[in-house]
């Protein structure tokens, strides 16, 4: 027992001792302090690239799985059918979404019943209130990607190519209580 507490007592003067040295290096040399904030600046560099890429596959991932998923299943344009597949996509989603690794399946299912849905606005709207914030985030991503139809009705049809894309992610950010009517909606 004498020699473990020996070795921890060591141990802890040494943690000690090292502790004091640093405090003592980070208060009165300049240099020490230059190269700690020249890590920290290098760390945080890293962590924004990081950051970033890991945000550019996260995007590309959604573009494909998204135009895969709508090539093999595409969004029907009867009226009638289209209440079915959007109760259908809701509940799918709302499945999916609850399992950790289905993420983007649960998304694609949101973004399909929203490219059917008469009022998109109401829906993301919903949507924000009720979808786990990380599909929700895939579903926004994927309006970004490739704005279903409604979507672009609703913010113009002269819209197109990026602009439209950043137009449906601006809109879909904005939750439906701030959204205010304009002039025309009050007539």
């Amino acid at each position: 027992m004498s020699k473990a507490l020996t070795f921890t007592a060591i141990a802890a003067t040494a943690l000690v001792g090292y502790a004091v040295y640093f405090d003592y290096s980070r208060r009165n040399s300049a240099e020490f302090r230059k190269s700690l904030k020249k890590k920290a600046v290098k760390h945080e560099k890293n962590a924004a690239k990081k950051d970033e890429q890991s945000k550019k596959s996260k995007l590309e991932l959604v573009k494909l799985a998204l135009a895969a998923d709508l090539e093999a299943n595409p969004i029907p344009t009867d009226l009638s059918e289209k209440e079915n597949f959007f109760m259908q996509q809701v509940a799918l989603g709302e499945q999916l979404g609850s399992l950790p690794n289905k993420k983007i399946d649960a998304a694609i299912c949101f973004y399909k019943a929203l490219a059917v849905y008469p009022n998109p606005t109401d829906i993301l709207g919903i949507y924000q209130r009720s979808v786990p914030e990380d599909v929700y985030e895939l579903v926004v991503m994927m309006i970004a990607v490739q704005p279903p139809a409604a979507v672009t009705n609703i913010l113009g049809g002269g819209v197109s190519g990026a602009s439209s894309a950043a137009a449906a992610a601006a809109a879909a950010n904005v939750p439906v209580e701030e959204q205010k009517p304009s002039e025309e909606d009050l007539d």
